[in-house]
């Protein structure tokens, strides 16, 4: 192991922070070398070096020191080879870290289709929320990552999902997109796939009235009955 790996491992942020875990924990050994070398790998891209380090030994949900597993550092890092082995294996897409990220969330902060794809048979929970409540189609629309929101609507997840703050994918496509085309056509997308134009937020306004109020005509237009 680099002394690069190494402290990428103590200190690689994952994107999209979230609740913290509570979830029952095992612990894993941290100074097996396999381990190591597993978890180094997933953040590399090595996916030879990920097939090495399981048959060496390691352990396939093994933490690093934010409880984050080698599935999730691969997600967030869209090493889709490194995925691909690792749900191969049988890895969690649902393993939760200390900041309450799995592998599935991250991929609606990447945005990758590639990812989506690798996780999907390995059938992760489409409802597991993040940091504000939110699942994985929040994130997306807020990003104005219009593929994903495009596949992601396709596995039936919930479009209405209210998150903490009180806003859906389609509020969030207003109020914190800027109104261009990628959150005009996230719009469409949400609105086809049965998306409720007419939700408010905690201050009962909803996404048509957010529009107007920034004057995103095009959204007004997509949104107006």
């Amino acid at each position: 192991m680099t002394r690069r790996i190494l402290l990428a491992l103590a200190l690689f942020p994952v994107a999209g922070c979230t609740r913290p875990d509570t979830t029952p924990r095992r612990e894993y050994s941290m100074t097996s070398p396999a381990n190591r070398d597993l978890l180094g790998a997933a953040i590399a891209g090595d996916a030879a070096g990920v097939r090495a380090a399981l048959a060496a030994g390691a352990e396939l949900e093994a933490r690093d020191a934010h409880r984050r597993t080698a599935l999730l550092l691969a997600a967030a890092n869209d090493h889709v080879e490194v995925a691909r082995v690792l749900v191969d294996a049988g890895a969690d897409p649902d393993a939760v870290d200390d900041q309450h990220d799995t592998p599935w969330l991250v991929t609606g902060v990447t945005g990758s289709v590639a990812m989506l794809e690798v996780l999907l048979p390995a059938r992760p929970d489409l409802t597991v929320v993040n940091r504000y409540g939110g699942i994985s189609i929040i994130p997306a629309s807020k990003r104005g990552h219009v593929e994903y929101v495009r596949r992601v609507v396709q596995t039936g997840i919930n479009v209405n999902h209210v998150n903490d703050l009180g806003w859906t994918a389609l509020l969030e496509c207003v109020i914190l997109g800027d109104g261009t085309r990628p959150y005009q056509q996230i719009a469409e997308i949400l609105v086809a796939a049965g998306a409720n134009v007419r939700q408010p937020d905690k201050d009962g306004v909803d996404a048509l009235q957010h529009a107007r109020t920034r004057g995103y005509h095009e959204i007004v237009g997509i949104l107006s009955p």
